[in-house]
């Protein structure tokens, strides 16, 4: 599905109220860009996060360029679908790829024959929001804290599955780092989205969820499921009762923090002076009144960053999530 954003037919540099482009000094492609419609592709269906971010972001950008932003979803394997075709587009900032936690940290080490490695076929162009996991339990499991969680694990084995949006998904790994860093018992019942993993805890088919806050918060708040902790390294406004990880004390929870993050990559080769441009735009577009309040109603934490640390970001959970991966040895059908 494509989504097309007509934007008025300001120039840019009058949108920012700067001369920003002609700062850049003599670089050409970025005087003239965008030269033709950008695209933004999507590894996934309508209606997640990674789609509501980009299109919030496409909007706002669209508003100040002669050109258009179309949103294109893509999905398919995990998002490699739409990440092979984004690392073949030419590097002129014109084929943006909405990444996020998954796609750009975890795929490879989930997908070993991966045609190509992210951090080499993508140059970061900036993130665009935080999305905390919140840890819940169906209100029928005896436990009203992580540690009071993890006892009753262990004292009642085979007691207690958790559900997740399917194999190496971000509830999948998010769990199975609980599990290492705690000794949580749980057993993993993967389903095709978040959707009905959500629904199946509801029912009480499967006891446990990590998973994005936007799906959570809702049932939290009519009480349909109990949160115990936030992934976040610190507490969420939504759930202020609601501790972080760390905060529980148990051992091995010192410093923990598994948010998923969401953000925009360029194929690598992209001038320096393309990818510093968008940059200046997507934080400008974080801070505007329509997109924030947008992102803090899906339970996002924007993320107003350079491309340098965008980055570092991707690279430091590549680590952590490649030593999740083979700890726990999580695998994809």
């Amino acid at each position: 599905m494509t989504l097309l954003f007509t934007p008025s037919r300001r120039r840019a540099i009058g949108w920012l109220g700067v001369p920003l482009l002609a700062s850049l000094g003599p670089a050409r492609a970025a005087e003239d860009f965008p030269a033709r419609p950008v695209r933004i592709l999507v590894p996934f269906t309508p209606g997640g996060s990674s789609d509501i971010l980009a299109r919030a972001i496409g909007q706002e950008l669209g508003r100040g360029w002669k050109q258009p932003v179309v949103v294109e979803n893509l999905p398919g394997a995990g998002g490699t679908l739409a990440s092979e075709r984004a690392a073949r587009s030419p590097a002129d900032g014109h084929t943006l790829f909405m990444g996020h936690t998954g796609t750009l940290a975890v795929n490879p080490a989930l997908y070993p024959k991966l045609r190509f490695e992210p951090l080499k076929a993508f140059a970061p162009v900036a993130a665009v929001a935080r999305v905390p996991n919140v840890l819940v339990v169906h209100p029928g499991v005896p436990a009203s804290s992580l540690a009071e969680l993890v006892a009753y694990s262990k004292a009642k084995p085979g007691a207690l599955a958790y559900g997740s949006g399917g194999n190496g998904s971000a509830a999948h790994l998010t769990m199975e780092y609980i599990k290492l860093q705690t000794g949580l018992q749980a057993l993993h019942v993967p389903y095709k989205g978040t959707a009905p993993s959500v629904n199946d805890l509801l029912g009480g088919q499967v006891q446990l969820l990590f998973t994005g806050a936007p799906a959570l918060l809702p049932h939290i708040k009519s009480g349909g499921m109990k949160a115990l902790a936030v992934s976040s390294p610190r507490r969420l406004p939504q759930l202020p009762d609601v501790p972080t990880v760390a905060e529980t004390g148990l051992a091995g929870t010192g410093g923990f923090e598994a948010d998923q993050w969401y953000g925009l990559v360029a194929p690598a080769g992209t001038p320096g002076a393309v990818l510093q441009t968008l940059n200046t735009l997507v934080n400008q577009a974080l801070a505007s009144e329509g997109v924030r309040a947008r992102l803090v109603s899906e339970g996002a934490d924007p993320m107003p960053i350079t491309p340098q640390a965008f980055g570092a970001l991707i690279e430091k959970d590549r680590v952590r999530w490649e030593s999740v991966v083979k700890t726990a040895k999580v695998s994809v059908d």
